[in-house]
């Protein structure tokens, strides 16, 4: 079997906010990639923080079942990195090269995780590059991470004049939060040119008919109610693959899936069993065009970030339930990154934190009004719960009996401290 070569090609913290998703965020070299591929509308990560959103994509499960709950620079990790697909793949005559971020092990560590190759010496997409000139005979897996589009961004360039910048949603229309967006449309265009120049390189190389691309995020961008929330502007990640498989011809699925639906859909497309921990499903079909929905619900969770601050949550095509585990009233603001907007939001005090959540995606998309509780959506309450519960027991959650512990000598920081470099400022 001639078997396709494999690029997974990933930033940090960029959500949907690019080019092919609609928005103003000027990335040709994506756009160009959706147009020759298959666009996820409705792709979630399993976690909106950095390690255990990798680690669920890499494993095919969720973090709270690799073991991945924290993040790794923390000092947290996987139960048992043979979990991590380049296992899976060697076994499958797959030689596996990293170069740039990984995120799942400690970086003095990476070398641990089984890569064959770990790439050394200039930037993520230069080394790729290098090794995508001279690859090696038999098929191989190329993981490409960039530190783009984490904070802190750089000045806006040209072409991102904050005067005509739109903060995302749900956040105000201010001065600080114009800035905030225009310096990250700047690094996205950035992280662009990268991904751009790995991609070309497959293409002088003869090497993107037989190459089958998937390039993502982690989780939603590092702005107030997004990275490390439960809510659909964290967890709502791009998606977009290209190459063997049926995923050609510019085409857009609306179809919801999971980052865990990664790994078992490359066993699908390579013929060979999926490992027994793996709870994801294989989005062929999807592809394909046989069905309309590999899935009814997905699942997101957040138990460490800088600080613990445990919650689950179950999203249908009609419906979000978030509940959180800790009985607080008061934000977590160390888990949320220091930056312009987040000065704003600060200024003006912090939407409530309840511990049940419940929204209509269809007819409040921005999660904005907060149906738990009210009567006349009981039933559909009720359900949700009910679809929650089941999912933590079919996955042994240990939330369920408690919290979930953080390995002995891990950094976690107070949930009632102020977050790093944190030195609130005036709105305006």
């Amino acid at each position: 079997m001639n078997r396709p070569n494999i690029l997974y090609i990933h930033s940090h913290d960029t959500g949907r906010y690019i080019q092919p998703y609609g928005h103003a965020v000027s990335t040709p070299n994506l756009q160009r990639l959706a147009e020759q591929g298959v666009l996820f509308r409705q792709c979630f990560t399993a976690n909106p923080t950095c390690s255990p959103s990798r680690a669920a994509l890499l494993t095919g499960c969720s973090p709270h079942t690799n073991g991945m709950v924290g993040l790794a620079h923390r000092g947290f990790g996987l139960h048992d990195y043979s979990w991590h697909i380049v296992h899976t793949l060697r076994k499958a005559g797959y030689h596996s090269a990293l170069s740039g971020t990984q995120h799942v092990i400690s970086h003095d560590r990476r070398t641990e995780i089984g890569y064959d190759q770990v790439l050394e010496g200039a930037g993520p997409h230069e080394m790729a590059c290098a090794f995508l000139d001279d690859p090696p005979e038999q098929p191989w897996f190329l993981t490409v991470g960039f530190g783009e589009t984490h904070r802190e961004f750089p000045e806006p360039g040209p072409g991102d004049d904050e005067r005509y910048c739109l903060p995302p949603a749900p956040l105000p229309d201010t001065p600080r939060t114009r800035r905030d967006m225009a310096e990250f449309k700047t690094c996205a265009r950035r992280l662009d040119g990268k991904m751009g120049a790995v991609f070309d390189a497959l293409d002088r190389n003869g090497l993107t008919g037989n190459t089958l691309v998937i390039c993502t995020t982690d989780h939603g961008i590092a702005f107030p109610r997004m990275k490390c929330n439960l809510h659909d502007s964290g967890t709502g990640v791009m998606l977009i693959m290209r190459g063997a498989g049926g995923f050609t011809g510019g085409r857009v699925v609306d179809g919801m899936v999971s980052h865990i639906d990664v790994f078992p859909t490359v066993c699908d497309l390579l013929g060979i069993d999926v490992p027994e921990w793996v709870q994801g499903v294989s989005i062929l079909p999807l592809v394909r065009g046989e069905v309309e929905q590999v899935r009814e619900e997905v699942h997101g969770e957040v138990n460490y970030h800088a600080a613990y601050e445990p919650m689950r949550s179950v999203r249908t095509t009609g419906w979000k339930y978030i509940r959180r585990f800790d009985g607080r009233t008061r934000p977590v603001l160390p888990n949320c990154d220091q930056g312009l907007s987040k000065d704003v939001w600060m200024a003006h005090g912090w939407p409530p934190v309840y511990e049940e959540e419940l929204y209509d995606v269809v007819l409040d998309p921005n999660e904005c009004r907060n149906l738990a509780g009210v009567a006349e959506f009981a039933d559909v309450h009720n359900d949700m719960r009910a679809r929650l519960r089941r999912w933590m027991e079919a996955t042994e959650d240990p939330l369920l009996a408690g919290n979930v512990p953080a390995p002995a000598g891990a950094k976690v920081n107070d949930p009632d401290g102020i977050s790093p470099r944190e030195t609130p400022k005036l709105a305006g």
